[in-house]
């Protein structure tokens, strides 16, 4: 069977929606990031938005990371499938979609001569990313203008600065970024971090105030699940599409961003007009959308899926399905979240519902494996505010939440292959940990020295502790460390579907 190709697209040979312009679009908008979410979220709906003729912009996409599918989508002339698949008030609904925006894939640490021709175009005008919520940070290190930089807001600094050199320091010239990633306060981070380096680096005072002035880092939410690649049934998804497309990825149906920003900018790339069931919103304050998406959904998401892995499950749906884990999710969900969301309780709880008929959508498979991608910071900024907010109310932790972060040390027991690969035990095998090389070794130092539940006090107190995974002693937090030592007990006594029914 062929692969996906641009001629074939637009000669009408497969029978898929898409957006065939009549001339090549500028590209518009640099997006550092080449994962499964962005090209679901973003791209997807950009490339909706052209279709209506509302915008005539194209994409550039840059890895993140050394490795990634630059090499991949440019095989396929930047093409791939986008599948969307749900219940929506009780019908079932799937679109598919082959997404044309995608102008060029960049891999900055190979190529960053063409990374800086991006920045230097004039045309273009946003730059989004998604490099996960450890990305925006700040590591020291040094300006080098010949070669790409190691951290994403170094990244940006060097950036900006070639084209504040080529193009000049003028409104004209400034960009607006749109960051997805799920920390608080995403684009007011990244800036300052911008210009930590660009003091750090010694920049002209010129550009520093170019950067204030007549740049936009907005505060963004993005909601939408995104299983990604679905392996198992890709060749029968081929044979019906009649083309093959490696790059395919599957999603729900359901969109939302948030955008904290000028309404004026929201003119020049008319996302919230494209329809297709997306929502775009333009706001002067996001924190209620933040709140109530990163506690329930992501929140819940964090505080089942590592658990539920370990017990032997693999999917979200499959969580659901369970009656150990479908237990254990409600009380957390309603007991122990939703409660502590600053919101109308009607409105809490009903979006609450909202989440758990999405988490049972059997037309996507998300992997439990693929949420427990850099899973410390997601307790962190997912879980701990909710576990913060109870005790404050309660005088001690949520039992369930409490149990989460057992599970996720849990998860975490692992140790370095030949290969310097992280890699954990379950019942079904082997399984990767990913994150942070500072966080996988962190994890196996305070391991190594666990012989029995003799030694978990002394485990549990000396990860708590570690403020460069929290950024706070956990051990402070009333009744928290207590309660994962007994929860974590419990599952190396009798496994964690068992600790895990206790607690429901």
């Amino acid at each position: 069977m062929a692969a996906l190709d641009r001629k074939s697209l637009n000669a009408g040979k497969y029978s898929v929606e898409f957006s065939k312009a009549s001339s090549k679009p500028p590209v518009r908008i640099l997006q550092i990031g080449d994962g499964n979410f962005l090209r679901a979220f973003v791209d997807w709906l950009v490339d909706v938005t052209n279709g209506t003729g509302l915008f005539n912009g194209r994409v550039t996409i840059a890895q993140p990371l050394s490795r990634g599918i630059a090499d991949m989508l440019n095989a396929q002339e930047g093409l791939y499938t986008t599948l969307l698949r749900g219940v929506q008030g009780g019908k079932t609904v799937e679109y598919r979609r082959v997404i044309s925006c995608v102008d060029n894939a960049l891999n900055p640490y190979s190529q960053w001569g063409e990374m800086l021709a991006c920045a230097k175009d004039a045309t273009l005008r946003f730059v989004v990313s998604n490099t996960t919520e450890a990305g925006i940070a700040y590591s020291e290190e040094a300006y080098t203008p010949e070669a790409c930089q190691n951290s994403f807001p170094a990244k940006v600094t060097a950036l900006l600065f070639a084209r504040f050199q080529a193009l000049g320091g003028t409104e004209k010239t400034g960009l607006v970024f749109l960051p997805c990633e799920l920390i608080e306060a995403n684009g007011t981070n990244l800036r300052r971090f911008v210009l930590q380096y660009a003091e750090a680096w010694k920049l002209p005072a010129d550009f520093v105030a170019w950067v204030n002035e007549h740049n936009y880092f907005c505060n963004t939410l993005v909601d939408r699940i995104v299983p990604g690649f679905p392996k198992d049934e890709a060749e029968a998804l081929y044979a019906k599409f009649g083309y093959t497309d490696p790059l395919l990825v599957t999603a729900e149906p359901f969109l939302l961003w948030v955008i904290e920003g000028p309404k004026a900018i929201a003119e020049e790339i008319p996302l919230h007009k494209a329809g297709a069931g997306a929502e775009v919103v333009w706001t002067d304050d996001l924190q209620p959308y933040r709140t109530r998406k990163v506690r329930i959904l992501n929140g819940a998401h964090t505080a089942s899926s590592l658990g539920s892995y370990s017990a032997g499950l693999d999917t979200v749906q499959e969580m659901t399905e369970d009656g150990v884990v479908s237990k254990f999710l409600h009380r957390v969900m309603f007991d122990e979240i939703v409660p502590f969301v600053p919101l109308p309780d009607a409105e809490r709880k009903a979006y609450a519902d909202t989440i758990m008929e999405r988490f049972a959508n059997p037309h996507i498979r998300h992997e439990l494996i693929s949420i427990s991608l850099n899973s410390v910071s997601k307790w962190k900024v997912r879980v701990l505010p909710t576990v913060k907010d109870f005790v404050k109310a309660n005088g001690k932790a949520p039992a369930g939440l409490s149990f989460s972060l057992a599970a996720l040390i849990n998860f975490y027991h692992g140790k370095f292959d030949a290969a310097g690969e992280f890699a954990g035990e379950r019942a079904k095998g082997s399984y990767p940990i990913k994150d942070n090389a500072e966080v996988l070794k962190a994890m196996a130092d305070a391991w190594a020295s666990w012989k029995s539940d003799a030694d978990t006090a002394a485990l549990v107190k000396k990860i708590l502790a570690d403020t460069s995974l929290w950024a706070e002693d956990l051990n402070q937090v009333a009744g928290l460390a207590e309660q994962v030592v007994s929860g974590l007990n419990a599952i190396k006594a009798k496994g964690v579907a068992a600790a895990m029914a206790a607690i429901a």
